[in-house]
């Protein structure tokens, strides 16, 4: 039976997140939505209004560091989110945030859309012992 799949992509960095979604979408069979958001930060939150509408997500964005803490306080976040959301509804969340120092980093990772799907679906078709 085909799952049915949401992928929340965060559009601060679109060239990055374009390429996350191509990645994303290659290794994907199953039926799937897409939703943008501003930033990393606002994937919890759509996550969480569509927990219980799909049977797996993947987060996909990017942040680069910059010169003050902020990159630290919205990579921690926004991942805590995800992995909490995930474990209080055992729902597989795949992560496909890349976070990385620069720009050049960024555009080397943009693949990392295609190993949180593989992930996503691993988790999705365990079979139950």
């Amino acid at each position: 039976m085909k799952k049915k799949i949401l992928i929340v992509v965060a559009n601060y960095y679109k060239d990055i997140s374009d390429g996350l979604i191509r990645s994303a979408k290659g290794s994907l069979k199953e039926t799937f939505d897409l939703i943008s958001v501003p930033g990393v930060f606002e994937i919890p939150i759509i996550i969480a209004k569509n927990i219980n509408k799909y049977d797996g997500f993947i987060a996909l964005g990017c942040v680069i560091k910059g010169e003050t803490p902020h990159f630290d306080f919205i990579s921690k976040a926004t991942i805590y989110g995800i992995m909490k959301l995930s474990i209080n509804h055992k729902k597989p969340i795949g992560n496909g945030i890349i976070t990385c120092l620069n720009r050049k980093q960024a555009l080397a990772r943009r693949k990392k859309g295609q190993e949180a799907t593989l992930a996503l679906l691993s988790v999705l078709n365990q079979k139950k012992k």
